[in-house]
């Protein structure tokens, strides 16, 4: 890496309660990178300004514990105040290996307006259940929000472009920052870069983590459901990139390139399980004359695979589906079923029917389409599992 380049990269190393290894982490750190930033999140097990007096490691201290994505943005403002362009972000708890670091310098010479993310192999060994569980389940999300695959979207190893990120609106300030910003960042046109990492897991009894399996997998629940609305929103985001050729605007512009790429999706079971039930959803309720429409929009929104969304809608073609919503609806309102007296003036009286067919859709729909997502995905599944689809 030369030295240009080199000057203008921070490590930072967010702590709180890691008192046993955050020295050796940022020291390690240091070896790598002249300028290494520790951000003392509140904590009360080490006074760790004094485990670097004397050196070069710069501390930065909140009063109190304020989460690690307020620490990361706490050492945002700091890096960028002091002219830097890069901030690699490392996890004091010793699961990092600060050695990686030039890992990652071909990538930031490669995609200048990247974030370029640390994929932790997991074939290690002591490696959580949950660890791989959380990876799969954030990963599938954040596919879903902002339409980018990456191999480990919880990786805490990352390397962010200081003057884009300091230009996004980020709210998340505990483990929710992690998934929030690249979400944000390929909405604003960054792209996410992995780089492969190892990773250190030491024996469970041995293991210090301050995740709250409660409180912050409430956090990120509440986060992705954020997200998920927001991508729904048709306003446009500002983009900070500029956007290349395979932007879904240029491909709208040039059908026969916007047909070629839909053929070439490739989901996985449980984003084809979605994409159904998605299409099941809006083709159950009475979007009269607009379920194609509303369909594409939002399998479109979503990433999912929009051939089987619309496709899958034909299930709820009439008379069956309809019928059917019609009929609970009106047991619903009036608590019998439809007799002969009400179907021989069915016609007079549409208005009323269609006031049932929105009530027994709103019941009937969420039924439907998690019946009928579950069934593709065990259907995709199995064809997954005998090589004749896709990849997990």
């Amino acid at each position: 890496m030369n030295e240009v380049l080199s000057d203008s990269v921070w490590c930072v190393v967010p702590v709180y309660n890691n008192g046993g290894t955050v020295e050796a982490v940022a020291r390690a750190c240091r070896e790598q990178l002249d300028h290494v930033l520790v951000v003392d999140d509140g904590c009360t097990d080490v006074d760790v300004g004094a485990l670097f007096e004397g050196s070069d490691i710069e501390v930065l201290r909140h009063e109190s514990n304020m989460g690690k994505g307020q620490a990361i943005l706490s050492a945002l403002e700091f890096v960028h105040g002091r002219g830097g362009k890069w901030m690699v972000t490392v996890d004091a708890d010793g699961q990092h290996d600060p050695g990686d670091i030039p890992k990652f310098f071909p990538a930031m010479q490669a995609h200048p307006d990247s974030i370029m993310i640390g994929a932790r192999d997991f074939s290690g060994e002591n490696i959580p259940g949950g660890s791989r569980f959380g990876r799969k389940f954030s990963n599938f999300w954040i596919k879903l929000e902002c339409g980018t695959t990456v191999s480990d979207s919880q990786s805490g190893f990352r390397v962010y472009p200081v003057e884009l990120l300091t230009q996004m609106k980020l709210k998340g300030s505990r483990y929710d920052f992690e998934v929030e910003v690249l979400t944000k960042a390929v909405w604003h046109g960054l792209k996410l870069v992995d780089v492969p990492i190892g990773v250190h897991y030491p024996p469970k009894d041995e293991r210090i983590s301050h995740f709250d399996q409660w409180k912050d997998n409430v956090r990120l629940s509440g986060r992705h459901t954020l997200l998920v609305a927001r991508r729904l929103v048709p306003w446009p985001h500002k983009k900070l990139v500029k956007p290349d050729s395979t932007d879904w605007k240029y491909l709208l512009k040039h059908p026969g390139k916007f047909l070629a790429m839909l053929l070439k999706e490739n989901s996985t079971p449980v984003e084809l399980g979605v994409a159904a039930g998605v299409g099941i959803l809006l083709a159950t309720l009475p979007l009269i004359a607009c379920h194609t429409i509303a369909i594409l929009y939002v399998s479109t929104k979503l990433n999912l695979n929009r051939l089987l969304a619309l496709n899958i809608q034909h299930l709820c073609a009439p008379p069956l589906v309809p019928m059917a919503c019609i009929a609970l609806g009106f047991y619903m309102r009036n608590g019998h079923w439809l007799g002969m007296e009400e179907l021989k003036t069915f016609a007079s009286n549409l208005h009323q029917h269609l006031l049932n067919w929105l009530v027994g859709s709103l019941v009937l729909a969420p039924v439907l389409a998690i019946v009928g997502g579950l069934i593709v995905f065990f259907i995709a599944n199995g064809l997954q599992r005998k090589g004749a689809v896709g990849h997990a």
